[in-house]
């Protein structure tokens, strides 16, 4: 079951910084639909019988490698990720990405080469003003795109469905014919409630998946500063 907490402590981090100003926009699916879209390898994690798929904009502050203290503005960038829950090749619950954009050409290209992690560079952009947060992004080549905007509310005290949806530890990539876990450990999220006043997005028919149905469920939250991404290793 996933925990509010980190389940592992990362000794060895690759990448440190901070992932702030982030919006969680979860949708329902049926399992068997994402089940079907799923690489074999990985099995739909669900949660009282329901698939989820997450769209997540935010800011990845202040990115380093362990022995640098900054790399200056190339650190600090907007990413949007499409996700959706599963269980690796081990067992153990994580991330499985249909898609990732960052306004960054050499996280894309490095991210891609060493851990086959869909990004795609994209043109985004987010603006807060008076607890209204507007995000929007377009890929290279005009499609797919996305515009958010989203009221943050008061802080929360965490359903366990809000740990389930927003507290996941490690990402599953496939590379080279290998399945890789990467491990992430940070402080739990503070999280707020949020209401989403506008939504527009493409992504989703992207990556293949049906139009989501219903009012999406919104977390919002300023974000945390201490993010240590690991070691990818190969599991399965």
């Amino acid at each position: 079951m996933a925990a509010a907490a980190s389940e592992e402590t990362v000794r060895t981090a690759v990448l440190r910084g901070g992932w702030l100003t982030l919006s969680f926009i979860h949708w329902r699916y049926d399992a068997d639909v994402i089940q079907a879209m799923l690489p074999e390898g990985l099995a739909v994690d669900t949660y009282e019988g329901s698939a989820w798929v997450t769209l997540a904009p935010f800011v990845m502050a202040d990115q380093r490698p362990p022995l640098l203290r900054t790399v200056g503005r190339f650190g600090t960038f907007p990413e949007t990720n499409l996700r959706t829950y599963v269980r690796g090749p081990g067992g153990r619950d994580g991330l499985w990405f249909f898609s990732l954009e960052a306004d960054n050409a050499l996280f894309v290209l490095g991210a891609r080469a060493v851990v086959g992690a869909p990004y795609h560079r994209a043109s985004l952009s987010i603006d807060e003003r008076d607890g209204v947060i507007t995000y929007a992004g377009v890929r290279r080549g005009g499609s797919p795109s996305y515009r958010v905007v989203v009221r943050a509310g008061a802080p929360i005290e965490p359903s366990e469905r809000d740990v389930w949806l927003t507290s996941r530890w490690r990402a599953y990539t496939r590379h080279l014919g290998r399945w890789l876990e990467t491990p992430v450990e940070h402080e739990p999220w503070p999280l707020r409630g949020a209401t989403v006043l506008d939504l527009e997005e493409s992504l989703t028919a992207a990556a293949g998946l049906p139009a989501p149905e219903g009012e999406p469920l919104v977390h919002w939250t300023e974000g945390v500063r201490g993010v240590r991404i690991g070691m990818s290793r190969v599991v399965g």
